[in-house]
């Protein structure tokens, strides 16, 4: 028995595509699996969370914080990864995916300067640290923002 195996027992799944309301000999006539009377039997039945008009529970909790939607999320490298590359290349989010150096950039990279580089690099990524930016340049490459 593994995960990869598991499902539900014979007979305690059912599906829902059958018509409900078409009669006794449909199996799900008369009172269409609403069972009889009440609210929840009728249309117009309360959306889901309704409490009778209590105040519901999503209401009661306290919210906390602030959500800025504006928000990017830039993934921060350091100098160091940059010694992958050969003396001489070009390093943008295209090479630095390829290398397996970042694995999603998702709104940007920014190359931060812990550690240190020898070789001479071109570099375009989306923001710099000046640390990163003095050490790239005292190796004799060049950065370019994009």
């Amino acid at each position: 028995m593994d995960l990869s195996n598991l499902r539900p027992a014979d007979g305690s799944k059912h599906s829902d595509n059958f018509r409900r309301g078409r009669g006794h000999g449909s199996g799900n006539g008369k009172t269409a699996g609403k069972g009889h009377k009440g609210q929840k039997a009728r249309s117009g039945a309360p959306r889901i969370g309704f409490e009778g008009g209590q105040m519901p529970l999503y209401r009661r909790i306290p919210k906390r914080g602030f959500k800025n939607r504006n928000t990017l999320e830039i993934v921060a490298i350091n100098v160091s990864r940059l010694e992958v590359f050969e003396n001489g290349d070009t390093v943008d989010i295209e090479s630095l995916l390829e290398k397996g150096v970042i694995s999603n950039p998702k709104d940007g990279v920014k190359l931060l300067g812990n550690g240190e580089i020898t070789k001479k690099l071109t570099v375009k990524v989306s923001a710099f640290s000046a640390t990163a930016k003095e050490k790239i340049e005292a190796a004799g490459g060049s950065i370019e923002v994009e």
